[in-house]
């Protein structure tokens, strides 16, 4: 777009600190697990993305972004038609920002920023406007973590089909009867094993999936009274209710 590279691989020796990149994404487009040299900042302004590594999921709905370290190797999945705007940062101009992946908050001006960086040359003037402007984005790309919709993958083997069938089937209640039996343990040691490997509560770990299932279908356009069913909620008031006490906001305006 904008006349530059959709190659992600074009943006990593470039002899400036920042470089951005725009894509345009259908809805379901998957980017295999891939890795760079450069930190990354996903960003769309529309859809959602799930990014995903081996440490577990984030679902990033239009208004955030995920901050992925270089180096770290993820896979992306879009939610909806995603219009995403990348920025791919040198090591030496990202010493201050977060070692980890991390969901951020994008302020009205650093979007702006991030738009406009967009259409700038790969190989900007740095005197001149283009210099002013991404040393600006970079002043402003001080990502400040906000509440996430994180699944983190279990580290105990004995668990990874059990979390992989509720994904799948996030309608269903999966008490932990219900899912001791799956994975061929007693309650007890489900819920110890299942805390340790996860950080999470099995009841915890079951709404966030539920949340993120239920996050990419409204990025869809997914009615919420067809969303409530499809995540286990007999009525859309109930699964309303628990929407907004997780994420603050009601399903109907979460894109807003």
């Amino acid at each position: 777009m904008y006349g530059k590279s959709e190659d992600r691989e074009d943006y990593q020796d470039v002899p400036r600190p920042l470089a951005a990149m725009a894509r345009d994404l259908p809805d379901g487009h998957h980017i295999p697990p891939h890795h760079h040299r450069r930190a990354q900042l996903i960003y769309g302004t529309t859809g959602a993305i799930t990014v995903t590594t081996a440490h577990g999921s984030w679902v990033v709905p239009a208004t955030r972004g995920a901050w992925l370290p270089g180096g770290l190797t993820h896979a992306m999945t879009c939610a909806g038609a995603v219009a995403m705007r990348t920025l791919y940062i040198a090591s030496d101009a990202a010493v201050n920002l977060p070692r980890e992946p991390t969901v951020v908050s994008v302020s009205p001006l650093l979007r702006e920023l991030i738009d406009e960086a967009t259409r700038i040359p790969v190989e900007y003037d740095r005197e001149g406007r283009d210099g002013v402007l991404m040393n600006l984005l970079l002043h402003e790309l001080a990502p400040h973590p906000v509440p996430a919709l994180h699944l983190p993958t279990p580290t105990d083997p004995h668990l990874d089909g059990l979390c992989a069938a509720i994904q799948e089937r996030p309608d269903e209640r999966w008490t932990t009867g219900q899912a001791a039996a799956y994975a061929h343990l007693s309650a007890r040691s489900l819920q110890r094993r299942f805390a340790a490997a996860t950080g999470m509560s099995l009841a915890r770990w079951v709404q966030q999936a539920r949340l993120i299932h239920a996050v990419t279908l409204l990025a869809r356009g997914v009615p919420v009274t067809t969303v409530s069913g499809a995540v286990g909620y007999a009525t859309p008031s109930a699964f309303t209710a628990m929407f907004r006490r997780a994420l603050g906001t009601r399903p109907t305006t979460y894109f807003a």
